[in-house]
């Protein structure tokens, strides 16, 4: 087997140097707030691999769904000679796709773009191994930064999956799939995957489950900060918090101080007051309608093709082309 093709836009001492402006515009706001980006160390990403699991958690099991029953049609519809999967981390859903190009096909290269190194080689390692004579040509990059250097033969598929996109407030969003539209030719397309609205009480539970695990990945980040930063966070003086914004429609996870702190961050020379139930935002997920989907989509460039939710209508995922 031979080696995947990886090109490196994103070195460690890029990722460190946003760490750094990310913690000090964010712990330096009012209200504080961390990027999920921090989340995925490798303890956070093991946390998250659970989480997907939980009995609550239904949109990697919803999303999942839909694209168990519409690769088919996705392959048929697009005809792609290479598939792009933005964030892909271990592209364990992404395999369904690249069966269904194949069994079209029409599939020729597989594009997977994450910012870790190593959990994009042993991904791609995996997919050449499970898809003998597929190119692989890994993307070492930030998704809201690198776009414009991804390769891939035309016509490109982009597939952005798991509601990543919810994790984006609208302004990034714009950005975002104005940016997408940017990269694509007149005909490509792209393939998004949204979590909808739906009663407070099952999203809630969703990023609150019983046992504790959204809980331990959130608190997480506060070790991530520790360690890259030189922060001396106590940890476990922080509680879980989760709660649905109905206003912006989106869920928030935040940790909330059980009491009052400093906090010194070495790294930055920072010390961070932290008043007794004081909340650090540590996410937004956003939740959508289709009509919401199709609007952001026409603004940037899309035209909506197809629009699919799982049996109980929890998840979507639409195919839009670029016009």
């Amino acid at each position: 087997m031979t080696e995947p093709v990886l090109d490196v836009h994103l070195k460690p001492e890029d990722a460190a140097h946003a760490l750094r402006a990310d913690v000090r515009a964010g712990l330096t706001a009012d209200p504080k707030w961390v990027s999920p980006k921090w989340f995925y160390d490798a303890v956070g990403s093991a946390l998250f691999e659970d989480i997907t699991r939980l009995p609550e958690y239904y949109p990697t099991r919803a999303e999942r769904e839909v694209l168990a029953e519409r690769a088919g049609e996705i392959a048929a519809t697009t005809g792609a000679h290479s598939l792009v999967e933005l964030g892909s981390g271990s592209s364990e859903k992404t395999r369904l796709l690249l069966s269904a190009l194949r069994e079209h096909g029409t599939l020729r290269e597989f594009v997977p773009q994450d910012v870790s190194v190593s959990a994009l080689t042993e991904a791609a390692h995996a997919i050449m191994a499970d898809y003998p004579g597929l190119r692989v040509h890994g993307v070492v990059g930030d998704f809201t930064q690198h776009l414009s250097l991804l390769p891939g033969e035309s016509p490109r598929l982009v597939a952005f999956l798991g509601g990543t996109i919810g994790n984006l407030i609208p302004e990034e969003r714009e950005k975002f799939l104005r940016t997408v539209r940017d990269v694509l030719d007149p005909g490509e397309w792209l393939l998004l995957g949204t979590d909808l609205v739906k009663d407070p009480g099952t999203l809630v539970r969703a990023y609150d489950d019983a046992q504790g695990v959204t809980a331990e990945f959130n608190r997480n980040v506060l070790n991530v900060l520790n360690r890259e930063v030189g922060g001396d966070f106590d940890v476990e003086a922080f509680e879980h918090v989760a709660l649905w914004n109905a206003e912006q429609e989106w869920i928030e996870m935040r940790l909330r101080a059980k009491r009052a702190m400093r906090v010194t961050i070495a790294g930055l020379g920072l010390v961070v007051e932290f008043r007794e139930g004081e909340e650090l935002r540590t996410e937004v997920s956003a939740k959508f309608r289709e009509e919401g989907v199709r609007q952001e989509l026409e603004d940037a460039g899309f035209s909506l093709h197809r629009w699919w939710t799982d049996a109980e209508g929890r998840f979507a995922v639409s195919l839009a082309q670029a016009v």
